[in-house]
């Protein structure tokens, strides 16, 4: 018998009192103000384009966020009623489970049990393309056994080790493969390319076990190390951007940012997207506007035109032009919010 459609979020009971499923208000609020891109199928309190009631109930919500910028928002600690999924496909990202930090990067696959206390951002989401999905299985108290949906194809003892694998497990992040990638993108392109939930049920509940059969496979092979990351070129790229904020009073081209880290200009500009999900021109504007708002702060008797010219401004007007786009300041107007002496004299630009 199908679940009905839930229009209040689920509550969890323990011994510290009752909690209620987060529904990602944050969320919700950069969605509607186009500060991210955002796609998902959902049942109930999620955001989302609304699955009938009858429709896969316990698939709360599959969905992908797509920040090409740090965000102004993040999620604070929460809880889900289900079991959650989640796979960074670009960027990098602030995740905290039960108070321990984990920085994710590109291929990181993150597990959270159900009602897993969990934060998103640090306490703001980075540039970063994100999916996930949570999974209802029935636990609203410490002790209930899981129950998985009908429509999950398993054999039983399979889905019996599935569940110790992930009720009895504490790892958090693991690193993913192609294979759980390839996944998740399947699941989002058909919600960006179908009209109607109803039309893409019968793929979405194939992509979802998939993805659940290249979960269990991989927990299955605890010993063997899948991190792509630990690839010559891409920690060549890494260590690239992570110091460039210290050399952006240089001229980069794509070619000579490339030719730095021995490589063609189409790989390079591949890896940069998936490490900061920024081209390459696009994250360089970002570490030098990052490098001028520190120089800003730290030294307020060097002039707007000098600060330009040291973060890689050909001129004080167009340093100008790009900080006021990428901060909603001018130079002088952030310099006053970070200084307290707002009596100094300012150089004009």
């Amino acid at each position: 018998m199908q679940k009905p459609q839930k229009s209040q979020p689920a509550i969890f009971y323990d011994v510290n009192g009752t909690h209620k499923a987060d529904t990602c208000e944050n969320l919700k609020i950069a969605t509607a103000c186009d500060e991210l891109y955002y796609a998902a199928y959902a049942h109930g309190c999620y955001h989302g384009v609304k699955m009938p009631p009858q429709m896969l109930p316990e698939l709360c919500v599959a969905c992908v966020w797509d920040a090409n910028k740090d965000q102004s928002w993040g999620l604070p600690t929460h809880r889900n009623e289900g079991i959650e999924f989640g796979y960074l496909t670009r960027g990098n990202l602030d995740f905290i489970v039960e108070g321990k930090p984990y920085e994710l990067k590109a291929g990181d696959l993150t597990v959270t049990r159900p009602w897993q206390p969990h934060q998103v951002g640090n306490p703001r989401i980075k540039a970063s393309r994100m999916h996930w999905l949570i999974l209802d299985v029935g636990v609203r108290r410490p002790n209930d056994p899981w129950k998985w949906p009908g429509w999950i194809n398993f054999a039983p003892h399979d889905i019996d080790k599935l569940t110790r694998l992930l009720s009895h497990n504490e790892q958090v992040v693991w690193p993913g493969n192609n294979h759980i990638e390839r996944c998740f993108e399947k699941i989002v392109e058909y919600i960006e390319t179908t009209n109607s939930p109803e039309s893409a049920q019968t793929r979405l509940q194939l992509y979802v076990n998939e993805l659940l059969l290249e979960v269990f496979e991989m927990l299955q092979k605890t010993n063997v190390e899948l991190n792509a990351r630990l690839s010559s070129a891409r920690r060549s790229v890494e260590m690239f951007l992570h110091g460039l904020t210290e050399h952006v009073d240089y001229p980069w081209t794509l070619e000579e940012m490339a030719h730095h880290c021995n490589l063609g200009r189409s790989r390079f500009a591949h890896y940069c997207k998936q490490i900061s999900n920024m081209t390459a021109a696009e994250y360089l504007t970002h570490c030098r506007v990052e490098k001028a708002k520190t120089l800003l702060g730290n030294s307020p008797d060097k002039t707007i035109l000098n600060i330009a010219l040291d973060c890689g401004f050909d001129s004080s007007q167009y340093f100008a032009t790009v900080f006021r786009k990428k901060t909603g300041q001018t130079p002088s107007q952030f310099r006053d919010t970070v200084t307290p002496d707002t009596q100094r004299m300012h150089t004009a630009i």
